[in-house]
């Protein structure tokens, strides 16, 4: 039986601590726990080492972001599975289960992810991840149970173990080995995307990501970065950093088809009256140009493959079409 570990991200998360990580602790015994702590403000490392005595804390220095900050602190994790659990998700006993069977049994899984569903609402899926994720022709990201905007209530439609192209990174599950030897998370994307970038590498190895559908945690969601001008700018700036470092050089005309939808949709945010949105994505365009030598740089020397995506035009069947369901 290999070794698990669960690690938790922290900054400033003293509030979400004391509503999960008690039952994260209480039905892992499995696992051992750590929290990586990116400089927090408020006592949550002095809460955790009070009230969960057991859960190792890592410290850094700096708030590094999703990518740095994980980097940083599995540098000082031992076992040879690590779940990367954010802090504002809730689990139920044994569900460590599953992952720890398919690892064991699929040598080639490197990745994999329970279904995420919505704290609030515990039969629906929740936004960022659902029942696991892909990418369409242009990088726009859509899970089965989740497409942009419209999420599906849990019927059972996606009861089976199923290989996806990325796995959330609010419930994450990685080998060690693989994650070191790949450098981890690409630190340019800072927060969101990185998971899908470190999957897309993982694809073009000809290794698996998985999702196991016999575990469900329930996400908060938002509970780290709200919808915000913030969110929009990583969003559309990593979706590039994405296209620009995983594309096929034969496909990099894709990037500028991108960049047209990313048009539209600041079309869309100025007729909404969402101006700080709009000039978000005119940001996020400049920080993407400004950059763009520096990612080109951590493009992989290994082929990249051409046959990454299912959906070839995912915003003309969701909003011309009004496909909503997979």
């Amino acid at each position: 039986m290999r070794s698990i570990a669960i690690a938790i991200l922290n900054w400033n998360g003293k509030k979400l601590l004391k509503r999960f990580l008690k039952k994260t602790v209480d039905n892992s015994p499995e696992a051992t726990l750590y929290l990586i702590d990116n400089a927090s403000t408020d006592d949550s490392v002095a809460y955790t080492k009070k009230n969960h005595p057991t859960v190792k804390i890592i410290l850094l220095d700096d708030n590094y972001g999703y990518a740095g900050g994980y980097n940083k602190g599995l540098v000082f994790v031992e076992e040879d599975i690590i779940c990367l659990l954010n802090n504002d998700v809730l689990v139920n006993p044994k569900w460590l289960s599953p992952f720890l069977d398919h690892f064991e049994k699929h040598p080639k899984t490197v990745v994999a992810q329970p279904h995420i569903m919505d704290l609030n609402q515990p039969n629906k899926f929740e936004y960022g991840g659902a029942a696991g994720g892909f990418i369409d022709r242009l990088g726009y990201p859509y899970c089965r149970g989740r497409l942009f905007n419209h999420i599906e209530y849990d019927h059972g439609q996606y009861d089976i173990d199923e290989k996806i192209f990325w796995a959330s990174g609010a419930c994450f599950f990685v080998r060690k080995k693989v994650f070191m030897s790949l450098k981890g998370f690409d630190e340019n994307f800072f927060a969101h995307m990185e998971e899908i970038d470190f999957c897309w590498r993982i694809f073009n190895l000809n290794l698996d990501v998985y999702s196991l559908y016999k575990t469900k945690v329930y996400h908060l969601g938002g509970g780290t970065l709200k919808p915000s001008p913030k969110k929009t700018f990583l969003n559309f700036r990593n979706s590039l950093y994405l296209l620009l470092k995983n594309l096929p050089k034969n496909r990099s005309f894709l990037i500028a088809e991108r960049m047209m939808w990313d048009g539209m949709a600041f079309l869309f945010f100025i007729l909404k009256f969402e101006f700080s949105n709009a000039l978000a994505i005119i940001k996020a365009h400049y920080s993407f140009y400004k950059n763009r030598s520096r990612i080109k740089e951590k493009i992989s020397l290994n082929p990249l493959s051409i046959n990454y995506y299912t959906e070839t035009y995912l915003p003309i069947r969701y909003f011309l079409l009004k496909k909503k369901n997979l």
